[in-house]
């Protein structure tokens, strides 16, 4: 689950508000991009989707206790270890100021409905129940997305982990079955240029979960344009839990491996799987 969701950011980073007619000529899943204009982001490299979905499954892993002081200090860990780009500016900045996650906690002011909350969720999808999903989501969203819509799209992001780690249903019913859950519409289809907003790209990442293979869920996800790592970061972690392998070898073995990369999140994936 790991390597692919990582492999769906560092994908999705060649293209992520791109231009539709670079996006139509380039995503041809074979190999990893150079985006147009964020030449920091090199081919196969990650961004902080993957590198704040670490920070949660590294806390679940080691069966911390699950709190807004030792999240937010996993959120200045991981980043401290390992700086890069990808992240909002103004996130970025203050990442690279603050050293504890008191501080952090102390400077944030968590408003935002966008996909930062959702876009780290898919480690709580592994969970046993769904009220335990439901719970860690929220708590982790609030740290820096306590909105409504902000807990509700990193909700649906876990939960979608979750039901294709439990073999729930298919995965076209997987919107559905999210929309009984959260009492809310998540199973209309997507179409079109995904914003910034979280449930916009949990939205067509649950859409693109449908298209039959990983290769061809990646394919859908960075086609409709937007913010597409994020999407297809949301929709290869859940999907890779209940379809096989099929991602190209080209992309598996492009994936950075220094210290924290392909290697690191395969053994991180060993101990948060059974």
């Amino acid at each position: 689950m790991l390597v692919e969701l990582a492999i769906g950011d560092a994908y999705g980073a060649g293209f992520e508000y791109a231009p539709a007619p670079f996006v139509a000529a380039n995503n041809d899943v074979t190999t990893y991009r150079q985006h147009p204009r964020h030449t920091d982001i090199k081919p196969g490299q990650y961004t902080d989707d993957t590198q704040m979905t670490l920070a949660i499954a590294e806390l679940l892993a080691d069966g911390a206790q699950w709190t807004p002081r030792e999240l937010a200090d996993r959120f200045v860990a991981v980043f401290h270890r390992d700086p890069r780009a990808g992240y909002a500016s103004g996130f970025h900045a203050l990442l690279s100021e603050v050293h504890t996650g008191a501080e952090l906690l102390s400077r944030l002011r968590p408003t935002s409905d966008k996909s930062g909350a959702a876009m780290r969720a898919a480690p709580i999808g592994l969970l046993p129940t769904t009220p335990d999903v439901l719970h860690h989501a929220e708590l982790q969203a609030k740290i820096t997305h306590n909105t409504p819509a902000g807990i509700a799209s990193a909700q649906a992001a876990a939960l979608a982990v979750h039901y294709c780690d439990r073999d729930l249903g298919p995965l076209t019913e997987v919107g559905t079955w999210i929309s009984d859950v959260l009492d809310d519409d998540w199973s209309t289809p997507w179409s079109g240029k995904v914003g910034s907003q979280g449930r916009m790209s949990v939205q067509a990442a649950l859409t693109a979960m449908s298209a039959g293979s990983l290769t061809a869920i990646l394919h859908t996800s960075i086609s409709y344009t937007g913010d597409v790592d994020t999407v297809a970061t949301i929709a290869l972690a859940a999907a890779s839990r209940a379809l096989p392998p099929d991602l190209p070898p080209s992309l598996v073995d492009g994936l950075e491996n220094g210290p924290y990369g392909r290697d690191y999140l395969t053994a991180l994936e060993s101990r948060l799987l059974p």
